[in-house]
């Protein structure tokens, strides 16, 4: 049943997520959002729990009946970028934005954001060698995979704009391709994101960066099981600029000063600006 383990993530998600609640609150891992509301933080850990817990069923059945459930799209990629964003919650210094970790490792600092970078351009170029049949699919996946990553943590200043921000891609790709079976394939990772998404945006939490850069990290695989090389280069580009656009600007002024982004930003928040 190719839709198994969206279903049986989301199912663990929905279990964990309270028990994940409860531990970030009891241990004192909170984080002030844009208001200075004081949440648990990084409720993103909930993506990579929930994926591993799905996981233990569904190798079990692929490994003792041969079932054809164990479609792990990304494993080798999201699960590291997952890690790194961990340390950078548990870690991070002062150094704030490429720019800043660049800055910071230059001085001779150690800077886990600069860890983050490095370590997420290995693992993208790393997995893209792995997986792409060519040189041109092999480069412009890389960098499809490391700038999703690093803008969807860009967009993460407000509660819910990063899964918004995948769900609509993901609808996008899906029906501009009339394809499931990149969703399908990213099941284990996709119903985790809609959870830790609805507790963002509902102010239960924080995504944290280990979130908000698994999120990016799924977009960036979907965007590469979906799109030929026109396509992938086409995202290249559009993601580049608007991560220079984000180093370089604010991409939060931008929404607010456009009233359907601005609209589409707030919906379902509790407390709206």
């Amino acid at each position: 049943m190719r839709a198994l383990p969206l279903i049986l993530s989301f199912a663990a998600a929905l279990a964990l997520a309270t028990p994940l609640l409860v531990f970030l609150r009891e241990g004192g891992h909170l984080r002030s959002n844009y208001r200075g509301a004081s949440l648990p933080c990084p409720i993103g850990l909930l993506i990579p729990a929930a994926g591993l817990l799905a996981l233990v069923p569904l190798a079990l059945l692929n490994g003792l009946f041969g079932s054809n459930t164990l479609a792990i799209a990304g494993l080798y990629f999201i699960l590291p970028v997952a890690a790194l964003g961990i340390a950078d919650d548990a870690y991070a210094g002062p150094s704030r934005g490429l720019r800043g970790h660049g800055v910071a490792a230059l001085r001779g600092g150690f800077s886990t954001g600069a860890l983050k970078a490095i370590g997420t351009l290995g693992l993208a170029l790393a997995w893209s060698a792995a997986t792409q049949p060519d040189i041109p699919r092999f480069l412009l996946v890389a960098a499809v995979l490391v700038l999703s990553t690093n803008l969807f943590n860009l967009l993460d200043l407000r509660p819910g704009r990063s899964a918004k921000a995948f769900a609509l891609l993901g609808v996008g790709l899906t029906l501009g391709s009339l394809d499931l079976d990149p969703l399908l394939d990213l099941g284990l990772w996709v119903g985790p994101v809609l959870v830790a998404g609805l507790l963002d945006v509902r102010e239960r939490g924080m995504l944290g960066d280990t979130g908000s850069n698994v999120v990016g990290a799924v977009a960036g695989v979907w965007l590469a099981l979906t799109l030929n090389v026109t396509g992938l280069a086409i995202a290249a580009a559009v993601l580049a600029v608007i991560t220079l656009y984000g180093e370089m600007r604010s991409i939060n002024a931008l929404i607010e000063r456009a009233p359907l982004l601005r609209q589409l930003d707030s919906l379902g928040r509790v407390h709206r600006v």
